[in-house]
C-alpha cells in the first residue's frame, strides 16, 4: 500500500474511512470515489491532471485500503456507503456543495447519494463512470426501453455477479491466484493501464459483500428515482461489463442529463485519464462559473422518453438548412444535444440553429461552403473554441444531379463531386482528428445515398459520387476502429426533401415538368426527413457501418448482396419520370 499522507473521518456507525487531499483547498472540491475491487489509489493519474487547478479528495471505501471494515454484511449497505460519502463531503468542503466523480461501485453508491433527497443538496454536480444505479438496473432490465436482445447483452456481462455472492467459492478464487489473474486481462480491453493497480487482498475479499448486501434487494426492488443534482455519464466505448444503452438510459430520470462517450475499456480513468479529465474539468467549470439553468444542456420530455444517449452532447451538421439535415438537427436537439447548424445558405442555417434552441439551448448556426477546404478548418476551430470538441459531426450536405451522363455538362459534373464528395472529406478531414486527440468515442456520420449501390441510367455522376462516400466511410471506419471513433454511413433512399427542387437535370426533355414529376414521385413515397432522422440517430446506438434508411433503401442493399444482375437489369430500365 502506499505511504502516502492521509487523515481519517469517522462516520455515523464508527467506521474510520482513510481521506487523502491535493491541490489548493480554496478551489473547487472535487470528491473521488473508487470501485470494486479497487481503493484511492486507482485515482492518481487523474489526481495528478486535476489537483493543478481543483481541490481533489479520494478516500478508500469502507473494507478497502487503509479504511476500516464492518463486522457484518449490514455495514456494507448503499444507505451506508451514501453516508459515508456525505460525511467525507462535509469533512472536506463543509459549507460549500462538492463535484462528485466515481467508478465502477463508486459510481452505484455516488447514484444513490444524489437521488436520496437528505444529500442530494451536497453535491453540485455528479461524473459517473462505468457504473449505474443499481434501482436503474432494476427498472431498465423490466422495461427494456432498448430492446430484449439489449438487456440480454447485459444480463451477459453481468454474469460475474452471480458468482460474487456465492457464499466461500469467490473467496477461494481470489486466493488463489485465478480471479487475479482474470481481472488483469479484463483490465487490457480498450488499452493496457498506464498506472499499476495498488490492491491487496482485503480490497477483494470485503468489497465481495457490496454485492451480496445490495445487488439482490436493490435489483429485485427498485424505486423510481431521479435528481436534480446535473449529471454527467462517461461510457468507455469497449467496456467489458457495463453496455452502453443502460447507461444512458438514465437521462430519463435526471433533470440536468449529458451522455459522452470516450475510447477505452472499463478500467480507462487508469489508461485514458485526460479523456475522463477533460470532461470533469469542462462540467465543473460551466456549474462553477454559475451558468443559468438555461443555458445549460436541458432534458426534454422527449429525451426522458428515449434516454439520454445524445444528451448534453454537441453535433455539427452540414446542409442542416433543410431536408434530412433540418430533420437531423431538430431530432438531436429534441434529444438534448446543442447543435451546430452549418449550410451554404446563412439564413436557413440560422433558422435550424433558433429551431433548435427553442427544445435545447445553445445551438448555433454558421454559413459555410463544404467545398473550401480551408474554410472547413475554420468551421472547425471555431467549434473546438465556442463548444469544445463535438461527439458528433454529420457530412450531410449534397446537391443533385441527373440525366444521362453523356449530357451533362462539365460544371455539373464538377459541382456534384466537389460538394458530394469533397465536402465530406473535408468535413472528415477538419474533425477526425481532433475527435481522436480528445480520447475518441465520438461518430462521423456521412450521408451517402441508396444510389450508392443502385445504378440508374440517369443518375450516374450522383450515384458514382454516394458510392464513393460509401467506400471512403467503409474504409475511415477501419482506420479509426482503433483510436475510438466510429464511422457510419447513411444511405436514405426516397426522402421527401427539396434535393429533387435543386437538383441540376440535363438531357432530359423539359426539365421542369420532369422535375415537378420527381417530385410527385418523392411526396407519393411520404418518407419525411423528420422520420428519416429518427430511423437514423435510433440505429447510431449500435454503430452501425451502413444505415440504410427507406424500405427500397434495404431491398437495394439486398439486391446489391444477393442478385446483382437484378440491379443491372433496374439500371438499363427507364425511371418513372
Amino acid at each position: 500500500m502506499s505511504t502516502r499522507p492521509h487523515r481519517h473521518v469517522t462516520t455515523p456507525d464508527g467506521q474510520r474511512l482513510a481521506v487523502y487531499t491535493y491541490g489548493a483547498p480554496d478551489r473547487p472540491t472535487l470528491v473521488l470515489v473508487h470501485g470494486y475491487p479497487d481503493n484511492a489509489t486507482v485515482w492518481d493519474a487523474l489526481v495528478a491532471d486535476l489537483a493543478t487547478d481543483h481541490h481533489v479528495v479520494t478516500y478508500d471505501v469502507r473494507g478497502a485500503g487503509r479504511s476500516t471494515a464492518p463486522e457484518d454484511r449490514s455495514g456494507y449497505l448503499l444507505d451506508r456507503l451514501a453516508d459515508d460519502l456525505r460525511t467525507v463531503a462535509d469533512a472536506v468542503s463543509p459549507d460549500r456543495p462538492v463535484h462528485l466523480v466515481a467508478h465502477d461501485w463508486g459510481s452505484i453508491q455516488g447514484w444513490h447519494a444524489v437521488t436520496e433527497p437528505e444529500h442530494g443538496h451536497r453535491f453540485a454536480s455528479f461524473s459517473s463512470v462505468s457504473g449505474p444505479s443499481l434501482d436503474h438496473i432494476g427498472r431498465w432490465t423490466r422495461e427494456a426501453p432498448d430492446g430484449v436482445r439489449t438487456v440480454l447483452r447485459q444480463l451477459a456481462r453481468s454474469g460475474y455477479i452471480g458468482f460474487f455472492t456465492l457464499p466461500g467459492l469467490p473467496e477461494a478464487t481470489w486466493l488463489s491466484g485465478v480471479g487475479g489473474a482474470a481481472l488483469a486481462g479484463l483490465e487490457r480491453l480498450g488499452g493496457r493501464p498506464r498506472v499499476p493497480a495498488r490492491r491487496t487482498t482485503r480490497d477483494y475479499l470485503n468489497g465481495l459483500e457490496l454485492y451480496r448486501a445490495n445487488m439482490p434487494r436493490r435489483v429485485a426492488r427498485p424505486t423510481a428515482v431521479g435528481t436534480t443534482v446535473p449529471v454527467q455519464v462517461l461510457a468507455p466505448t469497449h467496456d467489458a461489463f457495463v453496455v452502453e444503452q443502460l447507461q444512458s438510459d438514465a437521462g430519463r430520470r435526471v433533470a440536468d442529463f449529458r451522455f459522452h462517450r470516450f475510447h477505452g475499456g472499463h478500467w480507462s480513468l487508469r489508461s485514458a485519464p485526460e479523456a475522463v479529465a477533460r470532461r470533469v474539468r469542462a462540467l465543473v467549470g460551466e456549474i462553477e462559473a454559475g451558468a443559468p439553468r438555461a443555458a445549460r444542456p436541458a432534458t426534454a420530455a422527449r429525451v426522458r422518453r428515449r434516454g439520454g444517449a445524445f444528451a448534453g452532447q454537441v453535433a455539427v451538421i452540414t446542409g442542416a438548412g433543410s431536408g434530412i439535415g433540418r430533420g437531423l438537427a431538430l431530432e438531436l436537439a429534441a434529444r438534448g444535444a446543442r447543435v451546430v447548424a452549418v449550410d451554404i445558405d446563412g439564413p436557413s442555417a440560422e433558422r435550424t440553429a433558433e429551431l433548435c434552441s427553442r427544445v435545447t439551448p445553445g445551438s448555433g448556426a454558421r454559413r459555410v461552403d463544404v467545398t473550401d477546404g480551408p474554410a472547413m478548418e475554420a468551421l472547425a476551430a471555431h467549434v473546438r473554441a465556442e463548444y469544445g470538441v463535438p461527439d458528433l459531426v454529420v457530412n450531410n450536405a449534397g446537391v443533385g444531379v441527373a440525366g444521362p451522363f453523356l449530357d451533362a455538362t462539365t460544371a455539373d459534373l464538377a459541382r456534384v463531386v466537389d460538394v458530394n464528395l469533397w465536402g465530406v472529406i473535408h468535413g472528415c478531414r477538419a474533425f477526425a482528428p481532433m475527435m481522436v486527440a480528445a480520447g475518441g468515442g465520438g461518430r462521423i456520420v456521412n450521408t451517402a445515398s441508396a444510389a450508392a449501390y443502385m445504378p440508374s441510367r440517369v443518375y450516374g455522376a450522383y450515384s458514382a459520387t454516394k458510392a464513393a462516400v460509401l467506400a471512403l466511410s467503409r474504409s475511415l471506419r477501419g482506420e479509426l476502429a482503433g483510436r475510438g471513433v466510429t464511422v457510419t454511413a447513411v444511405c436514405p433512399g426516397l426522402v421527401d426533401t427539396d434535393i429533387v427542387a435543386r437538383a441540376r437535370l440535363s438531357g432530359m426533355g423539359e426539365p421542369e415538368r420532369t422535375r415537378v414529376r420527381l417530385r410527385r414521385l418523392f411526396r407519393l413515397r411520404g418518407y419525411t426527413p423528420e422520420r428519416a432522422a429518427r430511423r437514423v440517430l435510433d440505429a447510431l446506438a449500435h454503430d452501425p457501418d451502413l444505415v440504410p434508411v427507406t424500405t427500397e433503401a434495404h431491398l437495394g442493399l439486398a439486391l446489391s448482396r444477393l442478385s446483382p444482375a437484378a440491379l443491372r437489369g433496374y439500371a438499363r430500365a427507364t425511371p418513372p419520370f
